[in-house]
């Protein structure tokens, strides 16, 4: 697979370090990454002259450095090529490792995405195309925000399933989870979630849709669906699953006040 092979390469690169370099703020920039191109281009030349000895006398030894910069690895891999690695987690909790690596052919040549481990889901070849030939840097950070983001929805929906998935009914949901839709029908009324990411580096969805819609006998005559504001409030300002417990402990007395308003009216 690819991602195993990746990863031996990855290991066995970072074993090979003679040194790691941590990168905070302004020492992460598109200068660092001419320095990583120009790095890998040496590394080339060394090993396309191994077999000459008067050649090799004159290539100064290759230091071979590994960088940190948040959740990312960046190192030279052989053959002209630069590797990063992208850490995910979710509540402080590791979870998936993906990979980039981007050939560099020449300083002359654009640099391009070689192969990858990113879910097929994600416009890795779009970031590619807007970004990398113009910043690097920016493509490198837009590929770990979009992976987190992704990692992030994703978990928002495994727990509150593992947590709630006895009450939720049809779930459906995007490749990319960006789009998501769920039933709650153990009330007396069916209600429906609907919930859209504007982009696909939100963790919170941008436009939410929370509709009730009556069951009782006594109001199928007259099914219009209610509008539960205070759930859709919820679900823009809270991870799925902690809106999710907040929208249910509430249910029951804002589905009291709403019908009983009705009633009353």
């Amino acid at each position: 697979m690819v991602f195993q092979r990746l990863q031996r390469e990855f290991e066995a690169a970072c074993s090979a370090q003679t040194q790691e370099v941590i990168l905070t703020g302004e020492q992460w920039n598109d200068g660092l990454l001419a320095t990583i191109r120009e790095a890998v281009h040496m590394e080339a030349e060394r090993k396309a002259a191994e077999d000459d000895a008067d050649t090799m006398h004159n290539i100064h030894p290759f230091e071979k450095i590994t960088y940190k910069v948040e959740n990312k690895v960046i190192c030279c891999l052989q053959g002209a090529r630069i590797g990063i690695q992208f850490e995910t987690s979710y509540a402080g909790e590791p979870c998936e490792i993906y990979h980039c690596i981007l050939e560099s052919k020449s300083f002359l040549e654009k640099m391009t995405v070689l192969e990858h481990t990113v879910p097929f889901c994600l416009p890795i070849r779009e970031a590619e195309n807007d970004l990398l030939s113009s910043n690097a840097m920016k493509f490198i950070d837009h590929v770990g925000d979009l992976l987190q983001a992704y990692v992030d929805r994703r978990q928002q929906v495994r727990l509150t399933k593992e947590l709630y998935g006895n009450q939720i009914k049809e779930l459906y949901y995007s490749l990319p989870y960006h789009m998501i839709e769920f039933m709650l029908d153990d009330y007396d009324c069916k209600i429906i979630v609907n919930l859209r990411y504007a982009n696909l580096v939100s963790v919170l969805p941008t436009r939410v849709s929370v509709l009730a819609w009556p069951m009782q006998e006594s109001q199928s005559s007259n099914s219009i669906p209610i509008r539960l504001s205070y759930a859709e409030d919820a679900l823009q300002t809270m991870s799925l699953p902690e809106a999710y417990a907040e929208i249910v402990l509430n249910l029951p007395q804002e589905l009291k006040q709403i019908y009983g308003n009705k009633d009353s009216d």
